[in-house]
């Protein structure tokens, strides 16, 4: 008898006999038992959703149900849960449906006594039970069938299929055993790929019932070509007749790409022993000859024959045999390869060198069964190699007098940036003059980060009057001594057109016409991008002209954008030094009170990142815009700090320079 008691739903909508039941309950002498009524449907799967009940007690008429489409709606609340229904009518084929639909039991309403109910509700646990153990088992053997590595099939004589696991599925292509029976009808014309190798199959089961390792190439469902081996017995009825065969597959295609990959390997072994000029052989522990290639049948003048089982001693004098047989003996013992040159000078001959290398030989279990030797004539490698040990003392004196060279080099390079640094601003003018630059309405901030020693990127900032200051930079191609030069005569250039200095368009045509007669006679353009500005910081007019110089930025601050400035024609021009009688037109803008112009060269977004994408022109737009509202200074080392992060890197690959002018005036 049960040590804990039932607990037992039952959902019916008539009080009274939900009494009886009760009762019932009391009177059972096999069964203790606790019993939860719910009136109706909805409210027998509430309570099963709270709560756990050993047996469901369901009368199939109550109101709010569906009559025996109420047992799934419980089955889904409890799938595990016993069902017992009951009914008014006492009709077989009601009970019937039921017990497809999912109760274990189905009883008449009128003719249910205390013994009936208290059997009934012992049926019903136990069925389930026994459900429950069965769909395990079932569930286990499945479990094991289809996750055999090994496919396992069943076969009518005629070639067709009548049982394959999930693991005979997966080998042959199919998703599913299913799929495999259904799409695989004739495995002698679709299975195999020699013609008549299920013809074969079916002959050698004839004549011994089974078959171990029978290899064979199968078609996939995909076509393509795997191997296969198959171990199969046939099974016969108690008169002996042939019933179907049955088996298991096993894929051998990575087992026979080995063989083949070895046969090939061997092949190939013996293809390169025989072509190389060196000289190849093979011993046993006794020192006897087992092996080797014609190079070496060449300078002993034998055949192989006449060289396998003979010993050093047979083709050598006794003085270099011994020698040979201690090399041998120390290899064999010790497990280290050997490796020497040894010299030789033959009678009335130059002396020779040659290179010995011996290594052990291994057995299968790891045993040492002899060893292998090559050697060949490295008497020129050895000539060229003292030449090259004299060639090497000059070129390291060399190498000595060249250090020293650099090292002066340097020294010059090092004073080179120095006076670059000197030709850029050291400070800058106040607008007007007489204010400290702190009040000034122009204030200027840059950041100079040259790629090498010295750098092609240049700027100047000048005042042109009391009223206006003039901003140049430029960039000129690469980065290095060559491009300093530039920079430098640009410098010179742009001191001796102070008189054009106020009209930027007039200013770069010159400095272009100038630029171009000077590197024509280089024989090699230096091309150089620069741009040119002058401001009135009374009146916020700024001119402007662009020599093919990525387009500044204007930021205003007061919108909080920022935007290129472009040439008001809206097309760009060349860049300096290219053509002779090239002109640059001069565009206009206004400023408004604290707005920023932002001039920088190439070498600031032109950067590669960690996946070989680019900073662009337009991500550097975006990183400016978020940070209008910063001080310069802090607008400037925030994006740099950006763009480093976005290369991974802590310089940049090409010369960089940022200048802004903040206009003040209130």
């Amino acid at each position: 008898m049960p040590q804990d008691r039932l607990k037992i739903l039952l959902i019916e909508h008539d009080p009274g006999f939900a009494r009886y039941v009760g009762e019932m309950l009391g009177q059972a002498r096999e069964i203790s038992a606790n019993m939860r009524p719910a009136a109706d449907l909805r409210s027998g799967l509430s309570e099963l959703q709270a709560d756990t009940f050993d047996v469901v007690l369901l009368d199939i008429s109550v109101l709010d149900g569906a009559g025996l489409g109420s047992i799934p709606l419980i089955r889904t609340q409890a799938p595990q849960l016993p069902i017992i229904v009951a009914g008014d009518t006492d009709d077989e084929i009601v009970a019937l449906e039921a017990v497809h639909a999912g109760a274990q039991d189905y009883l008449v309403k009128s003719q249910l006594t205390p013994a009936w109910l208290e059997r009934s509700i012992h049926y019903a646990i136990e069925r389930r039970r026994m459900d429950t153990a069965l769909i395990e088992t079932e569930e286990k053997y499945h479990s094991v069938f289809d996750h055999l590595v090994e496919g396992i099939f069943q076969t009518t004589p005629e070639g067709r299929y009548l049982m394959a696991n999930a693991a005979l599925a997966r080998i042959y292509g199919y998703s599913s055993p299913e799929e495999l029976i259904q799409g695989l009808t004739d495995i002698g014309r679709r299975l195999y790929v020699e013609e008549g190798r299920r013809d074969e199959f079916v002959r050698l089961m004839q004549e011994h019932d089974t078959i171990t390792g029978f290899e064979s190439p199968i078609y996939r469902k995909d076509e393509s070509v795997i191997w296969i081996s198959e171990n199969c017995r046939a099974f016969r009825d108690a008169q002996g007749r042939l019933l179907y065969y049955e088996g298991t597959v096993e894929d051998i295609t990575q087992r026979r790409q080995a063989e083949e990959n070895l046969r090939t390997s061997e092949a190939l072994y013996h293809s390169l022993v025989e072509t190389l000029p060196q000289n190849i052989l093979r011993k046993d522990l006794q020192g006897r000859f087992t092996f080797a290639n014609q190079q070496f049948c060449r300078i002993l003048g034998r055949t192989l024959e006449d060289i396998v089982g003979k010993t050093d001693f047979d083709f050598f004098p006794r003085e270099l045999a011994e020698k040979y047989q201690r090399d041998d003996q120390q290899v064999m013992q010790t497990g280290r390869p050997y490796e020497t040159v040894e010299e030789h000078l033959p009678p009335g001959g130059d002396k020779i060198y040659v290179q010995v290398v011996k290594t052990p030989l291994y057995g299968a279990d790891g045993t040492t069964i002899g060893l292998q030797g090559i050697f060949w004539d490295i008497t020129q490698q050895r000539l060229a190699d003292e030449k090259i040990r004299r060639v090497n003392a000059l070129l390291a004196q060399s190498r000595k007098d060249l250090r020293a060279r650099n090292a002066q080099m340097e020294d010059n390079l090092k004073m080179a940036r120095e006076i670059q640094l000197t030709m850029l601003p050291q400070q800058y003018p106040a607008f007007p003059q007489s204010v400290p630059p702190s009040e000034s309405a122009f204030q200027f901030t840059h950041r100079y980060l040259p790629a090498g020693t010295v750098g092609g990127d240049f700027f100047a900032v000048s005042a042109l009057s009391e009223r206006e200051a003039g901003v140049f930079i430029c960039d000129v191609a690469g980065h290095g001594v060559r491009s300093a030069l530039v920079t430098a005569m640009i410098r010179a250039l742009a001191e001796e057109l102070k008189s054009l200095a106020t009209n930027p368009g007039q200013f770069l045509s010159k400095l272009n016409s100038d630029l171009h007669a000077i590197l024509k006679h280089t024989g090699t353009p230096m091309l150089t991008t620069a741009f040119y500005l002058v401001a009135d910081w009374r009146t916020g007019t700024m001119r402007y002209a662009n020599a093919g110089h990525p387009k500044p930025l204007l930021i205003r601050r007061s919108a909080g954008q920022a935007e290129p400035l472009a040439n008001s024609s809206g097309k760009s021009e060349p860049v300096l030094g290219l053509f002779e009688d090239a002109t640059y037109q001069t565009s206009e803008v206004k400023l408004s009170p604290k707005d920023m112009v932002m001039l920088f060269t190439d070498g600031l977004y032109e950067v590669e990142g960690r996946q070989d994408e680019l900073y662009s022109q337009a991500m550097l737009v975006a990183g400016v815009q978020r940070r209008a509202q910063l001080p310069a200074p802090q607008l400037f080392d925030e994006l740099l700090a950006e763009i480093r992060r976005f290369s991974g890197a802590n310089d940049f690959a090409d010369d960089v320079c940022l200048v802004g002018m903040e206009y003040a005036a209130t």
